[in-house]
């Protein structure tokens, strides 16, 4: 069996208001996986519900392994130290601690730094490697680089490069679209309580089409204008600019962001 995470029909309302609307998809073993949509499109209840934190009210949530959950908080003691954290988990779960991997996360630095004396970031490395200490097959990962420096992130990026090459299939949650598009194998978008894509992100591009953004630049002013056909807006502006006497001094050209493509899905557009 390839699939790590199998959801059919899943639905979750809280009282008349509708959030999960039948959700059908399937997370395949080994890959990064991010749920994606705007605030109150139900990411936040289809995770929990996968992870078994809330009740739904129909359908099934099918689990092939052990699970690992990283939250962005937690309700830690205040005063309890980073790595007696990391022993008591492991002793929960009967599992011996994996000494590169906490390296790795930098929690021997944090030994002696007590769990209120952290910063944000390093209570986001602190949750990951409690996640870890069941050694889990199925990683959920909240927001996991929120408030981690470039040279943080970075490097946690390629910890969990290294945790999918170990077999982990990694479900992330992040609102950083360059994160997302980076780390992920595939990406779904959530609105109106379903699936509304579900792909690589190359797939999404064929999805919405091939969007991009033009920016002249003239000796008074820039100018930035949006088209899906380069070649035929292009010549027209070109034109046009030639006719009005215009010189142009610079034209840049992309191609549209992750983040528009996402909106434009996301909004059902």
């Amino acid at each position: 069996m390839n699939e790590a995470i199998k959801i059919n029909s899943l639905k979750k309302s809280y009282g008349t208001h509708v959030v999960l609307n039948g959700l059908d998809f399937c997370i395949q073993r080994g890959e990064i996986f991010a749920l994606l949509g705007v605030n109150g499109a139900g990411k936040t209840t289809s995770l929990e519900c996968i992870e078994g934190l809330r009740k739904y009210d129909s359908g099934s949530v099918t689990i092939n392994g052990r699970m690992g959950i990283q939250l962005q908080s937690a309700s830690l003691p205040e005063h309890i130290k980073a790595l007696e954290a990391v022993k008591l988990f492991a002793k929960w779960n009967k599992t011996i601690l994996d000494k590169a991997t906490l390296d790795a996360l930098g929690i021997y630095e944090l030994a002696k730094k007590q769990y209120y004396q952290l910063s944000t970031g390093q209570k986001r490395r602190l949750h990951l490697a409690l996640a870890l200490t069941r050694n889990p097959d199925i990683l959920f990962l909240d927001e996991p680089t929120a408030g981690l420096d470039v040279e943080g992130r970075l490097s946690l990026h390629e910890q969990i490069r290294q945790l999918k090459a170990m077999g982990k299939t990694i479900i992330l949650a992040s609102h950083d679209m360059a994160e997302v598009e980076n780390l992920c194998d595939r990406i779904a978008i959530l609105s109106g309580g379903k699936i509304a894509f579900i792909g690589t992100v190359e797939q999404l591009n064929e999805t919405v089409g091939k969007h991009y953004n033009i920016i002249i630049q003239t000796e008074n002013r820039t100018e930035k204008y949006e088209s899906d056909n380069i070649g035929e807006t292009l010549l027209s502006l070109l034109m046009q600019y030639k006719k009005n006497g215009k010189a142009i001094l610079d034209i840049q050209i992309n191609r549209g962001s992750l983040e528009r493509h996402f909106m434009k899905i996301a909004k059902g557009e």
